[in-house]
């Protein structure tokens, strides 16, 4: 099953030499029917027992006139066009975007809005000709919350009824009678065409979120695609959706779409992020398009999509295995318990890192107690480096390990909290840009914790920066620098000539992760503030207050008048060492015979 990956393109490549470094840090030491009305109307209806309204609408382009029709209730407004018969208009009155011109969410939000959708079916006459649904024209009928759209074409009658229901779905069927007269067609062509539309503050975020989605095998599997082309002919899809950051548009057919296939394009700007172009084909029965669909248009909360049973839940990019498990059963009940107590969303997260470092706190006491040991050993280790500095560099790391091993210092107690701190770190990079609840929540001079803070905006653009600095990133960015002054003397510098200074890389790693922040979401910014803030203080609590080093270095020598018992690891390790160097020693006298013959 996969999942997006949240990144944009300066993310990527800030995120790929951001893992570079920590990994190589660590490890070294992601037609037209004409309407029957002479003059133009709009209809209304209301799920809550308005009555229908009538209007004028303009005409189209001196055609036949095109009628509006509305259906309403608390969680969705819709238009329908007469043209086509089609969906016009999608607004969610629960939820505002963001109005870039202002630097506020207060525009309503549209999912589909002046044409930015179309869809509709094609099928062909008994004469080759094509006829599509989206060319023909439509007679409006409502009947409390249910519009009904008729056409006529060639004596066939086909209509669209649709029925306005709770949880943002619409019902949506197709009855055709008459049509075997015209078709002898088996399937129709379902075409959609989806213009991704602006309603978040980042706008490479957004773009980035935005693919197709789609669910196949009787609901059970999901998939994605966010790529230029998806070819999905060999499946029967159950839905078909156009997934945004943190909402979709899917249409259902409850005998399935087969032969899909759709293209994406990326709008570099204005209004809309991203072009999708989905073609599949829905089964005709004697010539005749009778079939079941909904029209889903939803916020892409987690309680809400699981109430389906549909497999929704799968379009939140939650994250792959243990990392989306972590989100969904962790994180996101964490922070519901949280903000229950009435607090606001940074303060929430804030009590969110205390908690996470809390349960950690066992592991991260015996990391910075290694630091304190490797610390009080240093001018050791410095000497069996200076001693064999003109050896080869396995009899020096095998010196090395000896002085851990008798100081008691198991080196790979120290690897444990940084390997935990990585899935922590791709689950909260899914959680923060994706998490609803946290959509539009401020906190200081962020306004919005799903997307970056730009209190400092820059009058031209600096690669994978922007035309911002994120104040959370910075100061994640300096608190990290400090926390790396704090424990830089603890890494161990390799004397080989031509090796980096790993001092130097553990510097630069701050200033790659000012880059990946900048455009993250400044809730991800936040918490990794507080978290490093909480390092730095337990730091220094524990060298001034609780670890004694005069007391760690009488541990350490007392450890090395005992007899030492070998660990596995250890052993293995020695034991690797002392073949390395047999098979090296080998080697040499090989090499020797053969130059000896030479002469």
């Amino acid at each position: 099953m996969q999942q997006n990956n949240g990144l944009d393109k300066n993310q990527l490549i800030s995120f790929m030499l951001f893992s570079a470094l920590m990994l190589g840090a660590m490890f070294y030491f992601q037609s037209r029917e004409e309407a029957k009305a002479p003059a133009p109307v709009e209809q209304t209806a209301s799920t809550q027992g308005a009555a229908p309204t009538m209007g004028p609408q303009a005409s189209n382009s001196g055609a036949s006139p095109v009628k509006v029709a509305k259906l309403e209730n608390n969680e969705l407004r819709l238009e329908f066009s007469s043209l086509g018969g089609q969906i016009s208009r999608v607004e969610l009155p629960g939820y505002k975007a963001y109005n870039q011109a202002q630097d506020e969410a207060n525009l309503p939000l549209y999912l589909i809005d002046n044409g930015s959708a179309s869809y509709g079916f094609e099928f062909k006459d008994r004469a080759g000709r094509l006829i599509r649904t989206k060319d023909l024209n439509f007679q409006p009928t409502v009947q409390g919350n249910t519009l009904t759209m008729t056409t006529q074409v060639q004596g066939a009658t086909i209509q669209f009824i649709y029925t306005l229901l709770d949880k943002y779905t619409v019902d949506f069927k197709v009855r055709t009678s008459g049509l075997g007269q015209v078709s002898s067609s088996s399937a129709a062509d379902f075409k959609w065409d989806y213009k991704v539309r602006a309603v978040e503050k980042g706008r490479s975020q957004e773009q980035t979120h935005s693919e197709f989605s789609y669910a196949f095998d009787n609901y059970s599997s999901y998939d994605y695609d966010g790529r230029t082309g998806m070819d999905e002919t060999e499946e029967t899809l159950n839905w078909i959706g156009v997934k945004q950051q943190f909402f979709s548009s899917i249409i259902e057919s409850k005998t399935g779409f087969v032969g899909s296939k759709g293209n994406q394009e990326i709008v570099e700007e204005g209004e809309y992020l991203k072009t999708l172009n989905y073609s599949g084909q829905v089964a005709m029965s004697a010539n005749e398009l009778n079939q079941d669909f909904s029209w889903y248009f939803l916020p892409l909360d987690l309680k809400l999509l699981k109430s389906f049973d549909k497999n929704f839940d799968e379009i939140l990019p939650l994250g792959w295995s243990f990392i989306g498990t972590m989100n969904r059963w962790f994180f996101m009940p964490l922070y519901n318990w949280i903000s229950s107590w009435g607090i606001t969303a940074g303060w929430a997260i804030f009590l969110l890192t205390i908690i996470v470092k809390l349960i950690l706190s066992p592991i991260m006491f015996k990391q910075h107690k290694l630091s304190a040991m490797m610390r009080v050993i240093r001018p050791e280790i410095d000497e069996v480096n200076e001693k064999y500095k003109d050896a080869d560099a396995m009899k020096r790391q095998q010196a090395t390990m000896e002085v851990y091993r008798k100081a008691g210092v198991n080196q790979m107690a120290g690897c444990l909290p940084a390997l935990l701190q990585i899935p922590i770190f791709y689950a909260l990079f899914r959680f923060f840009p994706n998490f609803i609840d946290l959509r539009g929540e401020s906190f200081w001079f962020a306004k919005d914790l799903t997307a970056y803070d730009d209190l400092i905006k820059l009058p031209f653009h600096i690669p994978f920066l922007g035309e911002h600095l994120s104040v959370f990133a910075i100061a994640c960015t300096a608190a990290i620098l400090i926390y790396t002054m704090l424990t830089a003397g603890n890494i161990q510098q390799p004397t080989a000539p031509g090796m980096p200074n790993m001092k130097v890389l553990m510097y630069i790693f701050p200033i790659t992760f000012l880059f990946f922040l900048n455009t993250s979401a400044s809730g991800l910014s936040w918490y990794y503030f507080v978290s490093n803030a909480i390092n730095i203080v337990i730091i220094l609590v524990i060298k001034y207050l609780i670890l004694d080093e005069k007391k760690i270095h009488a541990q350490i020598q007392a450890n090395k008048a005992q007899p030492k018992k070998e660990g596995k690891f250890q052993k293995r390790m020695r034991e690797m060492m002392e073949q390395a160097q047999k098979q090296q020693a080998l080697q040499q006298e090989q090499l020797k015979k053969t130059q000896g013959k030479k002469k």
